[in-house]
């Protein structure tokens, strides 16, 4: 009888039904087609980020005018900005109260917006590259930390994170080119998570490599491309493998929950996926560069 009663204590254990026992959610995406609406006369270009502000609306960010689109969930047009203030549309993020940062990595610039699209901050000098505490070479992405900081991937050019004050203060930077702890090979795009731990995309290094907010090495995981990377406020990870056409969410040691996508141009395959968000309800948007698009996907359980 004892054996008996520990074999099916062991069993409840493993599927989960034994109380306080956590079983991993079976997370599944499907394509929505209907996402977007795109207003007549506007032809997308290469799509190379996309984030959601607190309504849980859409901005695109891609490399055609105008260059920044933003639609309603469901995939109306909204409206649109930015047109002819960009040379290479890169990265876009929308931090705490909405305002949307946009990187150009060909003239080495990182312009924060209000929500509306009016300018509220420039970083580094037009078509000027350089490693100061004023200058970037092809930068990437930007982070946002619980009290305003802010960290750049700085990038194609230069190999660093930099960080900046919520007022635009330079405070540190750290790496360099290598494949070493702390060094990197295209810092392609950076979040936090949770605990305030920053997550730096090593592109080229087909790694994710952890750091405090000091730049303290904490850890990594790889064996992907990450061209795109999103944390969820539960700590799942997203990433957009370039390379292998395929998204990935993994917890935040590297352990895979779940994949989807193959190589192609037909709706839910990928065609070099460059940027990915996650909005409120489970929503997943991914732009192609080479597919020249945005697809949603929402999540089933």
């Amino acid at each position: 009888m004892l054996k008996r009663s520990l074999f099916v204590a062991v069993v409840l254990l493993l599927s989960g039904l034994v109380p306080g026992a956590r079983a991993e959610p079976k997370w599944e995406y499907r394509l929505d087609p209907s996402f977007p609406h795109v207003p007549a006369g506007t032809q997308f270009g290469q799509g190379s980020a996309v984030a959601t502000d607190s309504a849980g609306d859409v901005f695109v960010f891609h490399r055609a005018q105008p260059p920044v689109l933003v639609f309603h969930p469901g995939g109306d047009f909204v409206r649109s900005f930015g047109e002819n203030l960009f040379t290479s549309p890169h990265g876009l993020r929308i931090d705490k109260d909405d305002n949307v940062w946009v990187t150009d990595n060909a003239n080495h610039t990182i312009t924060k917006f209000s929500h509306d699209g009016k300018v509220l901050m420039k970083l580094g000098e037009k078509d000027v590259p350089g490693e100061d505490d004023r200058h970037f070479n092809k930068p990437a992405d930007v982070a946002f930390a619980p009290n305003g900081d802010f960290f750049i991937a700085d990038g194609y050019g230069n190999s660093r994170v930099v960080k900046f004050d919520k007022g635009g203060k330079y405070l540190m930077a750290w790496g360099h080119k290598g494949k070493e702890e702390g060094e990197f090979n295209l810092p392609h795009a950076v979040r936090l998570d949770s605990k305030g731990n920053l997550y730096v995309a090593d592109r080229e290094n087909n790694r994710i490599q952890v750091f405090t907010q000091d730049g303290k090495y904490v850890r990594q995981f790889g064996g992907f491309a990450p061209f795109g990377l999103f944390i969820t406020p539960d700590d799942r990870v997203f990433v957009a493998d370039g390379r292998a056409n395929r998204i990935r969410v993994m917890d935040l040691n590297g352990k895979v929950i779940t994949s989807w996508g193959s190589p192609g141009a037909k709706p839910g395959d990928f065609n070099l996926p460059h940027g990915i968000t996650v909005a409120a309800d489970g929503s997943v948007y991914v732009t192609e560069i080479n597919g020249k698009r945005v697809q949603k996907f929402v999540a089933v359980r």
